[in-house]
């Protein structure tokens, strides 16, 4: 958890990114702000710059070839063991910036970074170097008073501080593992956001609580698509009733343990077979580290952040949906040859 209530933007510095597919330049700040030119506007920063990052979801710098040759990464390091740097470094990184943005469809922007005291991470205080960009403008509308005395109105383009475009923040803990950070994009999706989160910032998902209850959740998703499908003769009810059972178990259960997981939601010998088949190759396609553990602490919040993608619905034509939360052996699918039609059979005591 990140607190940055008594955070302080110690150091601070503008530049601008152009894109450089669109041969736009590189313009560079000739030194820091200072402190008075952004004093005013200091709290209204700290929120536009921490807001974006809620999750638990961290990453560390990586490099195939080793972290030192991770280019940011070296320049964060030498901000922090040496802050008179900040301007120097903030140049070397705008420019690695620049020369990862030849894709046409990353837009050009205003490079921000920032170097922060006093922030909390998971209880741990530290300092932090935070990297943004922004990339869209909004349209504003401005009230002033015209030199015959009358209030008018115009149109200014400005930046929204209601939604951050790019950033990251790295906290200055776990040098040794690549720091620990937290990163969004926005904007990009797909192949478009490689640029910011590896090629750029050279990031892969540090491995935690939060990475492995995402993983195990996204496995029983991809379980019941791959292999416990219709295509193996599973019917849509006893999918969705594993889903079901996957969904209750992360979120009722404080410690997830493989056995206990086998048990309680995969349930029959040859599913709990085909579910650890199904697990060795995810773990090859997906270039997991290391095999997932058989026992850690189920993170909340990435529950939370996964369950909206865990879909225990049957949707009949546009007429109705049937939600399922278990007793899939009290319902019966068949077929009506007369009326051409599939129907559902449901058995149940009372309703309400």
């Amino acid at each position: 958890m990140i607190e940055s209530a008594n955070a302080k933007i110690n150091k601070l510095i503008v530049h601008r990114i152009g894109c450089k597919a669109e041969g736009e330049p590189l313009s560079i700040s000739k030194s820091e702000m200072q402190t008075a030119e952004y004093e005013e506007v200091s709290d209204m920063l700290k929120c536009f710059f921490f807001k974006p990052f809620k999750s638990e979801a961290y990453f560390n710098m990586t490099h195939d070839e080793g972290i030192e040759m991770n280019m940011v990464y070296n320049h964060v390091s030498e901000i922090f063991d040496n802050p008179d740097s900040f301007h120097e470094m903030s140049i070397n990184i705008a420019s690695q910036l620049y020369e990862c943005s030849t894709h046409a469809k990353i837009k050009g922007g205003e490079f921000y970074m920032a170097y922060f005291t006093d922030c909390i991470v998971d209880g741990e205080s530290c300092d932090a170097i935070g990297i943004f960009k922004s990339e869209n403008k909004e349209m504003f509308l401005k009230v002033y008073m015209s030199s015959d005395e009358n209030i008018g109105l115009g149109a200014q383009e400005g930046i929204s501080i209601r939604k951050l475009d790019k950033g990251c923040i790295i906290f200055n803990v776990e040098r040794e593992d690549g720091y620990r950070v937290c990163a969004v994009d926005n904007i990009n999706k797909g192949q478009e956001a490689r640029f910011w989160m590896q090629d750029f910032l050279g990031l892969t998902p540090r491995q935690d609580n939060y990475f492995f209850t995402d993983n195990y959740m996204q496995l029983c998703k991809g379980f019941v698509k791959d292999v416990f499908n219709e295509q193996n003769n599973v019917r849509r009810t006893d999918q969705i009733e594993l889903i079901s059972r996957s969904l209750d178990f992360f979120q009722h259960t404080p410690q997830f343990n493989h056995e206990d997981f086998q048990n309680r939601v995969m349930v029959e010998p040859d599913i709990m077979q085909a579910f650890d088949e199904y697990k060795e190759r995810y773990e090859i396609d997906n270039k997991v580290p290391k095999p997932l553990p058989d026992a850690f602490d189920i993170s909340k919040d990435a529950v939370k952040s996964e369950k909206k993608h865990f879909k225990t619905i049957i949707k009949l034509d546009k007429n109705f949906h049937i939600y399922i939360h278990g007793g899939r052996y009290m319902m019966e699918k068949d077929y009506d040859a007369e009326k051409d039609l599939n129907f559902y059979k449901l058995y149940f005591k009372s309703e309400s």
